[in-house]
């Protein structure tokens, strides 16, 4: 597999926050590798679990819990591959919300993610192709396409 912290991902599928008053202590994990570390499971954390994901391959992600962390990271794609970073914006493209997971598939209308914080989990997702930023990669010398 050419990206192999898609498969670190996918072990992870059904990791979910828990109600109010607890917290998943694997999503604190995730949250370890970040400038947010500490944080529970009810801090936004789908960069958290990309960075996660990346140190258990080996990868230094961008160390920060903030989605947008990603579009300065690694190098851009003009197409996407599977594994890919895929960096979306949330509410306004101007703004400084956005959402990232790892990219599985697209159609005309949607992007296909695994990610973190994705209805509350760890799972598979569709958001509107119109809503990606951007589509990164490791710098070369690491796994690449």
């Amino acid at each position: 597999m050419p990206a192999p912290w898609l498969s670190v991902a996918a072990q992870e599928i059904g990791v979910a926050q828990y109600p109010a008053g607890q917290s998943n202590p694997r999503i604190t994990e995730y949250h370890a590798g970040t400038n947010i570390r500490g944080y529970d499971d009810k801090a936004s954390w789908c960069s958290s679990f990309v960075n996660w994901c990346l140190a258990q391959a080996g990868i230094a992600g961008t160390g920060s819990a903030l989605a947008r962390s990603w579009l300065e990271w690694g190098r851009p794609l003009d197409q996407p591959v599977p594994g890919c970073i895929v960096v979306l914006y949330r509410d306004d493209p101007d703004s400084w919300k956005g959402h990232v997971g790892f990219y599985l598939r697209s159609d005309e209308h949607q992007v296909y993610l695994l990610g973190g914080n994705q209805l509350g989990q760890v799972r598979e997702q569709g958001y509107p192709l119109a809503s990606v930023l951007g589509y990164r990669w490791p710098e070369a010398g690491e796994a690449g396409p």
